[in-house]
């Protein structure tokens, strides 16, 4: 159960109504995960939904390859609502079930010898060592930047901050999968 009661969305403030209407009529189309909690602060909320906007449509990255990043986040944190979320997404994105599964559960996903093969793998490695250690090695880095270049590695970062908020804001706040749903961990 939530930490917080829902909004009512029929009674809004004004700037709360604001950050709603660009929401729902963006790209994303809908106030689901985070977002009901942060509109209780609708400045945060409007400045989270547009960098969330970037890093989910506007990367330099692919769908995909963007989406691992986001499910190998929400897996870190556990972030349950998260993981179930953008598994379907991944799905959609075209990132193969077995490395969805392989990250549900904590296994090392076996990568393709292609070259989208090498660049989930190069994504892979740089997510996992970096919530290992706090840092990127320099063999790491040059292995992503070879795969997804330096703009990449840079949208890599911000999909990652971006998420590890989201994934906080989840698990402060208790934000878990829909009923009718199962737990993906």
């Amino acid at each position: 159960m939530p930490r917080l009661s829902p909004i009512d969305l029929d009674n809004l403030s004004a700037q709360q109504q604001v950050v709603v209407d660009k929401m729902l009529s963006g790209p994303r189309g809908s106030m689901r995960g985070p977002f009901e909690s942060l509109l209780r602060r609708p400045e945060l909320c409007d400045r989270v939904q547009h960098l969330g906007a970037y890093c989910r449509f506007d990367t330099s990255l692919s769908p995909d390859v963007a989406e691992l990043a986001i499910i190998l986040t929400g897996k870190h944190w556990t972030a349950q609502f998260e993981f179930w979320a953008h598994a379907r997404l991944a799905r959609e994105a075209g990132l193969p079930d077995e490395i969805i599964e392989s990250v549900r559960v904590g296994d090392q996903p076996i990568f393709s010898k292609t070259d989208k093969g090498q660049q989930y793998n190069a994504v892979y490695i740089f997510v996992k060592e970096y919530f290992a250690t706090n840092r990127i090695s320099e063999q790491t880095y040059e292995i992503t930047k070879e795969q997804i270049g330096e703009n990449g590695i840079i949208d890599l970062v911000g999909i990652m901050g971006y998420y590890c908020l989201v994934s906080l804001t989840l698990n402060t706040f208790e934000v878990t999968v829909p009923d009718g749903e199962s737990n993906p961990f």
